[in-house]
């Protein structure tokens, strides 16, 4: 038997932000690209956009510098924010874990 959880963060009861998006902007800063990014997450660009700009919406902060396409094609790189975004939500669900697991642990092995 084990224990899992997850986190994610909400504004007015709307989830924004949790492990989904956390992937997607590692995607898109590995690939400088959101739709390369939407390919390898096997979703639309469509979604992924979507799912970038509802959470900016809730944030009030870009998290893309977007390069609009054309002949040498586009791009997106992430702003500093994402970047300080990615690494909290990172450390938050390390620690949500560690917490999660030592309570599984006081609370059905003793």
């Amino acid at each position: 038997m084990e224990v899992k959880s997850k986190v994610w963060l909400e504004n007015r009861g709307k989830i924004f932000f949790g492990a989904g998006r956390s992937l997607l902007l590692k995607a898109i800063k590995e690939t400088g690209s959101i739709n390369k990014a939407a390919k390898i997450m096997n979703m639309s660009y469509r979604r992924a956009w979507s799912q970038i700009h509802s959470a900016e919406d809730s944030l009030g902060l870009p998290l893309l510098i977007r390069n609009k396409g054309g002949k040498d094609g586009g791009g997106a790189v992430l702003t500093d924010y994402a970047e300080e975004l990615l690494k909290k939500f990172e450390k938050l669900q390390q620690q949500a874990l560690l917490f999660t697991n030592r309570r599984y642990q006081q609370i059905f092995h003793t």
